[in-house]
């Protein structure tokens, strides 16, 4: 991909599932990546694996939903690789339950973790792009955004509050020629899915059904998603902004 090499990128749960797959695809097309997740131990699994093959990368361990440990976070990536050229805000959690099943309890935390998160980040970061004239952002939603998915309902939600806010942003900032795009993975094969599917016979035969459904016979990978982000934050999608973007194996069809 033009234009990635050397240049800076935050990824958001960057420590496993997607994210470790798109922090590996950044750093293999030369950026420095700096990986933000809860995670210490998965981080600084990542950080060591892109090292060992002679990338750059460094972890910040923080929960994305408090504001001020984000802004002191990218503070801190920023002073190791430099202004921030590329955010891809990854970092994601669900619980299954049927809506009247659930409590405010969960609805708030499903809303702190999938959007109040991503607004930290672009609060904090595309000042700097801003000011500079140039940045990239690939936001991470979900297809249940796009179609809806049965026991995700506040899930699904905050995935499409990502979804119209990133189509708002993207036209606040185009004549700054900082683009801002969606991602929308179909069912993937991460640890997400299985703490959504459930262990036993029941997680099997949701899986089972999944794979069914989708037309390429197989769940996603995370390896499937980090081909599109890297495409988007490269010089190639330049003039692309605003969009959505389904990898889904062929599981939602929607123009």
């Amino acid at each position: 991909m033009r234009g990635l090499r050397d240049k800076a990128a935050i990824v958001t749960g960057g420590g496993g599932g997607i994210g470790r797959a798109i922090v590996r695809r950044l750093a293999e097309e030369g950026a420095s990546v700096g990986i933000f997740d809860l995670d210490a131990v998965a981080a600084a699994e990542t950080v060591r694996s892109i090292q060992d093959t002679g990338g750059c990368a460094a972890a910040e361990i923080l929960d994305i939903t408090d504001y001020a440990a984000v802004r002191a976070a990218v503070e801190a990536i920023e002073t190791k690789h430099g202004p921030t050229d590329i955010l891809v805000n990854n970092a994601g959690w669900d619980q299954a339950g049927n809506f009247l099943d659930t409590q405010p309890e969960l609805w708030n935390r499903l809303i702190a973790v999938n959007l109040i998160g991503p607004l930290n980040l672009h609060h904090v970061v595309l000042r700097g792009m801003v000011e500079r004239g140039r940045g990239r952002v690939v936001n991470i939603a979900s297809d249940a955004a796009r179609v809806g998915s049965s026991g995700e309902s506040v899930y699904a939600a905050a995935k499409a509050g990502v979804v119209a806010f990133t189509k708002a942003v993207a036209r606040e900032l185009a004549a700054q020629r900082i683009t801002l795009n969606c991602v929308c993975p179909g069912p993937t094969d991460t640890p997400l899915l299985a703490s959504f599917a459930g262990p036993g016979e029941q997680g099997q035969k949701l899986r089972a059904a999944l794979e069914r459904a989708i037309p390429f016979k197989r769940l996603g990978r995370p390896e499937d998603m980090a081909g599109i982000v890297a495409f988007l934050a490269s010089d190639e999608a330049s003039y692309i902004t605003g969009q959505v973007i389904s990898v889904s194996g062929g599981l939602t069809m929607h123009g």
